[in-house]
């Protein structure tokens, strides 16, 4: 499968894979402490929103990919069980749980910063989709985990660098999206200053490490990706420049090869199709930031068609990436 547009074929098949484990209980990874006997519950009681996919984080996304597809396709086939579903499931009593689950003192660091930024970027896709009605259900859990962003990014003293679900550069750069689809300055300004803070120095990235052996994002591609979103663009590119300046030579190497997944049944070897995708997005969208005489413009374009390639023939089959991977691939071509 090769794409280089979301097409309704294309949303209709992606819509149907994650409308079949959003609401698939098990198996499922709880990122859950116990305090007391009184919190072993299941997946559907502690959060009887997000209790598929395998994982909180995975279903909050794939909430996020069917609501930007139904967004893009609204009388496509599928629209109408998506619709289903989030009149079933982002209601206010619901939220209202996810909600109490957070306000524990043992979920203080609950899915920081990945799911965090996620949940913030789905509340910035409902915004205004059909009556806004989702989107008003799902807003106090959102203001939950802005405020989380609020409170952690002044005494976080230090960015996290690697490429999973701890990187620091992916929460801010989804929590842009919120912060610009709810008109919130302070928000934005508080992410723009984190991320210079962190970044903003960085100069003559090797990309050294990468990819490790259960990355599904790029540390280097992805703190580009988080700059190029925070920053103005006559700002932006006078870093870029700094931070990957032999970008015209095609390096640093490793970079523009595609990642290698030996075996789609382990989990986090199969993390490295999700690195493949997120790179071809991250990639996409650093080359439309270039001019378009940029002699760069076209190697990074290029860079980003030969990941999606890589990685699109294998969204489905095993579920530990039918989970969660079709996610990545709708970023890598729309976000672009």
């Amino acid at each position: 499968m090769t794409a280089s547009a979301l097409t309704e074929e294309i949303a209709v098949r992606f819509a149907r894979i994650a409308l079949g484990h959003v609401r698939r209980e098990y198996p499922n990874k709880p990122d859950h402490t116990l305090a007391g006997p009184q919190d072993a519950r299941t997946p559907s009681e502690l959060h009887p929103v997000f209790y598929g996919s395998y994982d909180w984080h995975s279903c909050v996304h794939s909430y996020w990919m069917l609501a930007r597809l139904l967004r893009r396709y609204p009388k496509m086939e599928a629209a109408a069980e998506i619709r289903a579903l989030f009149d079933a499931q982002l209601v206010v009593d619901k939220v209202a749980i996810e909600c109490a689950y957070l306000a524990a003192p043992t979920a203080r660091g609950f899915k920081r910063p990945y799911g965090w930024g996620w949940l913030l970027k789905l509340a910035a896709e409902l915004k205004g989709l059909d009556d806004g009605r989702w989107g008003r259900a799902l807003a106090p859990l959102a203001e939950v985990f802005a405020q989380r962003f609020r409170d952690f990014l002044p005494i976080a003293t230090y960015p996290v660098r690697v490429g999973t679900h701890f990187n620091t550069a992916f929460g801010l750069r989804m929590a842009a999206d919120y912060a610009a689809a709810t008109d919130d300055g302070a928000f934005l300004t508080l992410l723009r200053e984190t991320a210079l803070r962190w970044y903003g120095a960085d100069v003559d990235c090797p990309a050294w490490g990468e990819p490790s052996g259960d990355d599904f994002q790029s540390s280097a591609l992805i703190e580009a990706e988080c700059m190029r979103r925070l920053m103005l663009p006559e700002a932006f590119l006078p870093w870029f420049e700094r931070f990957l300046p032999h970008l015209a030579r095609s390096e640093p190497a490793i970079l523009f090869k595609p990642a290698t997944v030996t075996d789609r049944t382990d989990g986090k070897i199969a993390h490295l199709d999700g690195l493949n995708l997120s790179r071809a997005w991250c990639w996409g969208a650093l080359a439309a930031a270039l001019p378009p005489d940029d002699a760069r413009r076209p190697i990074t374009k290029d860079a980003a068609r030969r990941h999606l390639d890589a990685g699109l023939p294998h969204i489905a089959g095993d579920y530990m990436v039918e989970h969660w991977l079709a996610t990545f691939a709708v970023l890598a071509i729309e976000e672009r």
